[in-house]
Parts: C-alpha cells; structure tokens; sequence
C-alpha cells in the first residue's frame, strides 16, 4: 500500500506542479477602512500590478509555491508577506499611515469617501489608460454611470462633451488636484484645449448630483475630480504610439526620474495627436506637454505641475443639417462656404493655445492636523477665424463705402474673434482628526478671472477705407469668486454623520446693456449658501446603506448677462438633490443601486422668446425635475471572465413650459404652454455594459457596449401647437429629437515582455463595430411659415465602424 502511494503521488507530482492558482485580495486604510485604489502591489520583481478603484488586486495563473506579497503606497509604510499558495487564496492587505505625507490630500478633501452618503465612481490609471488611444477625456469617461457622450467631428477628437445626468458640461464641476478648471464665464470645460491630458492622470472620482463641497463652478448635475501624476518611486520612460481611422495619429514621449536621493522627482509628457475627423473640414492638429517636479520631505510636499495644450480644429460646431441628412450625406460641414466662388475657406478655424501653472504644498502639521493648499495660474490667449458672406458693414461700426458710383452697404470679410484671458487664485484645506471616528475638514478657494473679447476685420472683398487688424469690438470682464467650506464625518458605532456647509461669494463685471439699453461696464453679485447632510449605515464592512439631501446654486453664464438688461436678467438657478443608496463589496461582486431626485427651481432654458434687447437667451422656468434610479456593479464570473454593467433609469420633467416660436406670416410670436414635459438632451435610459475575457495570460478581450433612449432637443417633447403640423416629409425635418442607439466596441489588448523592454502592450479599439447610424448631439430652430411648424434641425452624426491601434513601450 505504501509503494502503490508513492507511486499515485509520484504521477501526480507533475499536475500539481503544473497547477495554477490565484492569488487576490484588497488593500485598505487601517483606521478608515476605506479602500486604497492606486496601491501597488507585486509578487516577484516582474510581476507588478495596481490595485482598481476599490482597492482590488489580483494574480492569476500562479504555480503553486511560497511568494513574497509586497504592498505599498505613498504615504503608508510597506507591508511584506510571505504566502504559500496551494489553491485560490484571498490574502486582504491593511496599510497603516507611514512617515511620509500622501499626495492624495489634494484632492481627498473635495472627494467622497468610501462611506460618503452620495453616488460617485472612482476610476484609476489603469481604468482610464485601457482606452486612452487618442481621444479626448469626456469619451474616456463615456461608460460611466448616466454619462452620454458626444463629438462634433464625429470621431472622439477635437470638440467633445459629456452628459451627466442630464446636465451638460456648465452644470458639471471639474477640478484638477482641487484647481478649478471651468471656464468662469462660459463655465463649460473644454478638455480640447488639454490634449492627451488623460495620459497625465493617475486617478478620477466623478459624483452625481450635487455631490461633495468643491472649488470652482456649481456642481448643478455632477463633478469630475482629477489628479494628475503622483510620485513613482522607480525610473521610468513610456513611448505611446497611436493610429486609426479618419487619418488619426497619436505620438505620447513620457518619462520620470523616480524617487531621488530619498526626496525629489520629476516626470514628464509630450503629446501630438491629428485626425481628420469625421465630418467634412473638421480636423484637429494638437500639441500638448506636462512637465512635473516634486521634492518630499517627512511631513510636506512641495509639487510644481506645469502644463499647457495647443488646438487648431476647423470647426464642425454648427453640425449638419436635416436637408443633408435626409439625402444621405451624414459629413456635410457648412461652415465656411464661400457663396461667390461654391468653394470653402481654408483658414475656418479655431485656434488657442493654455498654459497652467500649478504649486501644490501639503505639510502634515502633527498627528492630527494637516494641510494643503495651492497658487495656480492659467495663461489662455487665441482666436476664432471666419468668413462671413455678404454681411452689413453697420454691423461693424463702418460707414459704408461708394465705389465707382456704386455704395457697398455689405461685403465678403474675414474676422477674427479673439479671447485673451488669465484666472488665478489659491485654493487651501485644513484636514483635522482628533479621533479616529471624527474627521473634520475646513476649505475654501480664491480665485479671479481676467477676459478680453475682442474682435478684429482681417480682410475685406470690397475696400472700406479700414485699417489692418481693424478693431470693431471689445468686451473686458472680470469675475472675482470666493468660496469656504467645512465638511465633517463622525463615525457613530455603525452609522456615519456626515454634514457639509459652504458659502460663495462671485462678484462679475461686464460689458453690458443697462436699462437705457446703452452698452456700458456694470457689475452683479451673487451669494449662495450651499448646505449638505447625509447618514450611512453600515451592516457589515461590506455593505451599507445611505441617504443625502444637498442645495446647489448655479449663476448665469456669461451670455445671460451680456445679452439682457436688469429688467430681463435671469435669476441663478437651485436645485436641491435627495440620494438614498445601498453599496456591496462581497469579493467576486460590488455594485450598488441609488436612487435620487433633483428638484430644481429657476432652471435656465432656452424657450424661443426674445428679450428687451431682441436677443433670445434662456429664460428662468420656475418648477422642473429629475428623478430615477441608477445600478452598476462588477462580476467576476471566472478568473477569466468578468462582466462590469450600469443603467440608469429616469423621469426628467419641466412643468408649466411655455414655447414661443415666430410667425413668419403674422410677424408676431405664438405662445404655446405644455403642462409637463420632457427636459431637453435628458434621456429616460442610459446603460452600459463591458464583458472582459482573458483567453490567455496578458491578453484580453472586451465588449464595450453602450444604450442611450431618445433625446429631445427642446423642451416640448416634439409637440406642436394644437392644428399645426410640421413641415418636411423627413424624419431630420420632421422631428426634433435624437433617436435611441445601441452601440458596440471591441478592445483587443496583449502585454508582454522582452530582456530590454519591461511591457509591450499592443491594443486595437474597434468602435461602433456594427456601423450603426446614429446622433448624439444636435440642435433646433422652429419657426411658422405658411401655417406650419418648420423645424430647422441640425445634427451631430457619430463616425461607423472606426479603429484605433497603439504600440506601447515601457523602459
């Protein structure tokens, strides 16, 4: 018997040999619990991994045998252990604050917690590099919960957007390491002028609703919170080479020193990324570095981020029009169009280039108490060029011109729109903890903006007597915005408390009409007081529920000012956001399910009116809502297999609406009134979905998929008034909506490694893979003529089946 088990165990020796095992687990703070995403964790000196955004970490296809699990992360002292792997072995990791200060407090003090009542997704490096080929941020972002997606070239690149909830991108707060980055008039983000800034980014949390106090722009819809390059403690040099449909390239330089001498570190970045774009003319040719230099001391850090971006795109802002759509032509890019020669201006193009300057200082002050703050500085300065057909020199402030006998009241021109603006300011946080189940924060922003909008005739047809560069308009504004806050959480046994309080002060001058309709220098002031409070209850240390309430204050943006007089300013909009959730961690699954309602009052629409100065700007509806139901989680099927998925489920509504359009055949306007309807680009359904199969070891293979119900483009829910039909036999002329899509991607990735070359990751993103039709942005202009309802629509028709291929090294 003895001789025959020794035999089994001898035949046997080679399969258990051969056996292969995981080995997994997840890494938290020691006196928060929270999880710890960005912590490295490794296993031998080749095999390095990150852990996700729930601090999640995992090594697959291991040979049975003992193995050394080293985990750190900046700020925490290391953790070695040693573990015998025999079979699948969940090996949890808990980090204890070691004596160096974490970079993480720039941004942790705008953030949700693991526990914060309210509904966020955190997303790590990884997260946001798997799809990083070359386009911009927002369609990064795009497979995030209630988040819709757009891109005027069609393609990804050059001017893009995002939709959070409804809300565009000057109702959604984005800041970069707590520096506001909304432009402070327009308040919108444009990510176009930061090319291939998501390569310099090693984490994101974006909250829904009103979310966490922050600096900067109201967060009426979400925010988006973003740090930059933190420190790496070994030397590195990363090339990142991208090409695809529509003539895109991508060439990504990026190295770092490591950790030097104990104390200093300096990384960089340099980008170019060019596309043809989709659409006709709609190209983009842009520039970009990050340069990045730290020193580290045993309580402080001291970081200098420099970066800037540099755009030139012909402009696809207009989108394509229902005609040309309905006759098939899905690229027809209008602008520009020169009518006395059928052919197209060259030059139609925007082009600005920004630079930011960022100092960043956190000092931990004692056990207790530390603090961060930063100065920063933003340089942006360019010009929109066009050319106009046939327009009225009096809308230049020119006399007109007698030629020959002949007086020319209109002439072809050129001009150029210049914006030459500066915002700087500091941005401070005092982060105190006087017991482990307390956590108080003080914080708050200063900052100011400087814009000059002026606008310049380059070329005439006919002449008018003018000189070059000729002037005939400037606007200088200036806006002053000041904001503190104190956020506290106290643990309470299972519940958490969580309150928040902030005050802004925004000052804004202007070139503006008074209520003689004289064009003059004026001035408003805004004050808000933004409260917040919320609970969690915690059965276990995987699962807990929440509920919040929250106020958000919302001013005007810059058009509503300039193009109104007192008598017919809009009023700052309110929205007060109730959330109520439940999150689960339970190892091969987390997810979570939260339910909110928005209940805004001064919502700004457009409604077709004009106002005492003839312009039709948006206008104050005093009852609208959003309510519904949003779900996500990850499932590891397998070792192999794992599906992520979210949806949103929602009711978005405008009561007591009223729609003017003008009669072409009465000269007046026709005032209709809707009961209820349905706010504009807000979708009832938006899900998402990402099933990841790993054949292989290293190699992966992803379904990306996305679902976005119909969107209307105005607030009546494609209601006529009552007998009045629309014009146009076209579903483009008919509808003024955008269909439903489903689309699909497919990811294709494989890293390994060579003796010189520590990865070689190739990756091939195939996007909307079965060339569906489809629009994701488009615009309204109804009028009456002749008895009927002519929609004048405009489109923004997404690319079919397109692809985008990289070659990465890492050294």
């Amino acid at each position: 018997m003895k001789n025959l088990l020794l035999a089994i165990t001898a035949l046997l020796l080679p399969f258990m040999a051969s056996a292969q095992f995981t080995l997994s687990g997840t890494v938290t703070d020691s006196q928060t619990g929270s999880a710890l995403p960005g912590a490295t964790v490794s296993i031998t000196k080749t095999q390095t991994i990150i852990a996700d955004a729930t601090g999640h970490y995992q090594f697959s296809n291991l040979k049975a045998g003992y193995y050394n699990l080293r985990v750190s992360f900046i700020g925490y002292g290391t953790v070695n252990r040693e573990v015998n792997l025999e079979a699948n072995t969940n090996t949890d990791i808990v980090l204890t604050s070691g004596a160096i200060v974490t970079e993480d407090v720039n941004v942790t003090s705008t953030r949700a917690s693991s526990k914060s009542p309210t509904a966020f997704t955190n997303l790590s490096r990884k997260d946001v590099q798997k799809n990083n080929l070359g386009q911009d941020l927002p369609m990064l972002l795009g497979q995030t919960v209630s988040a819709v997606t757009t891109s005027d070239a069609g393609a990804g690149i050059g001017y893009t957007g995002i939709r959070i909830r409804g809300s565009d991108g000057t109702r959604i707060n984005v800041t970069v390491n707590g520096v506001p980055l909304n432009d402070s008039e327009s308040q919108g983000s444009y990510f176009v002028d930061l090319p291939d800034f998501a390569s310099s980014i090693d984490n994101i949390q974006v909250q829904r609703g009103i979310g966490t106090s922050t600096n900067g722009a109201g967060a009426f819809g979400a925010s988006i919170n973003i740090q930059t390059t933190t420190r790496r403690d070994s030397a590195y040099v990363e090339l990142n080479n991208s090409a695809g449909s529509y003539g895109t390239v991508k060439n990504t330089v990026q190295l770092g020193t490591g950790l030097l001498g104990g104390h200093f570190s300096f990384d960089g970045r340099l980008s170019r990324i060019n596309s043809d774009g989709y659409i006709d003319r709609a190209f983009s040719k842009l520039k970009s570095y990050f340069l990045s230099g730290a020193y580290y001391g045993k309580t402080s850090i001291i970081r200098l981020n420099v970066f800037s971006g540099q755009e030139q795109t012909y402009q696809a802002w207009n989108g394509v029009n229902a005609d040309s759509m309905a006759a098939g032509n899905r690229t027809y890019n209008e602008l520009g169009y020169i009518k006395s020669s059928g052919t197209y201006y060259k030059n139609q193009t925007d082009n600005y280039t920004q630079n930011h300057y960022q100092l960043l200082y956190d000092q931990q002050l004692g056990s207790k108490l530390s603090f961060n703050g930063a100065l920063h500085y933003t340089k942006g300065y360019g010009y929109y060029e066009e050319y106009k057909n046939a327009d009225s020199l009096k809308n230049y402030n020119i006399v007109p011109v007698t030629i020959g006998g002949t007086t020319f009241a209109a002439t072809d021109l050129v001009r150029r729109l210049w914006l030459n603006n500066q915002f700087y300011g500091l941005t401070y946080n005092f982060k105190y903890q006087p017991i482990n189940a307390l956590n108080i924060i003080l914080g708050g922003a200063y900052n100011q903006y400087k814009g000059a909008h002026y606008n310049n005739i380059e070329w005439t047809q006919q002449s008018t007597n003018i000189p070059p560069d000729y002037e005939y308009s400037r606007d200088n504004a200036k806006k002053n915005d000041f904001n503190t806050f104190m956020r506290a959480e106290w643990q309470a046994g299972k519940f958490l408390l969580y309150g928040d309080l902030q005050y802004r002060h925004i000052y804004y001058s202007f070139l503006g009409f008074d209520r003689n309709l004289n064009n003059v220098q004026q001035a408003v002031t805004l004050n808000f007081f933004n409260p917040k409070a919320g609970v969690t209850y915690e059965f276990d240390e995987h699962n807990n529920v929440y509920a919040s309430f929250a106020v958000g204050n919302h001013e005007p943006n810059r058009d509503d000012y300039t193009n109104s007089t007192p008598d017919s300013r809009p009023k700052s909009e309110n929205l007060k956001d109730f959330e109520v959730g439940y999150r689960t961690s339970q190892g091969i699954f987390t997810g979570g399910i939260n339910g909110f309602y928005m209940l805004y009052k001064n919502q700004l629409v457009l409604t077709g009116s004009l106002n005492d100065v003839g312009a039709a700007i948006r206008t104050n509806i005093k009852d609208s809502y959003r309510e519904g139901i949003e779900l996500d989680g990850r499932l590891r099927i397998t070792k192999q297999l794992s599906w992520a998925a979210n949806a949103a489920f929602s009711s978005n509504k405008v009561k007591n609406f009223k729609r003017f359009l003008y009669s072409y055949d009465t000269g007046a306007y026709v005032e209709t009134d809707y009961k209820k309807t349905d706010i504009a680009f807000s979708p009832s359904v938006v899900a998402g979905s990402e099933i990841s199969f790993r054949p292989i070891k290293n190699g992966e293979i992803a379904l990306i998929s996305k679902y976005v119900s119909r969107q209307y483009l105005d607030n009546t829910s494609n209601t006529n008034a009552p007998g009045v039909v629309s014009a146009g036999t076209s579903s483009f002329a008919q509808n003024r909506y955008l269909n439903s899509y489903f689309i699909n991607n497919v990811r294709l990735n494989y890293n390994f490694s060579i003796k010189s070359v520590k990865n070689i990751g190739i990756t091939l993103l195939v996007n909307n893979i079965l060339s569906k039709k489809y629009e994701a942005n488009g615009a309204t202009y109804p009028d009456i003529e002749g008895g009927q309802v002519v929609n004048y629509n405009y489109f923004y028709p997404q690319a079919p089946r397109n692809f985008l291929a990289s070659l990465n090294l890492k050294f």
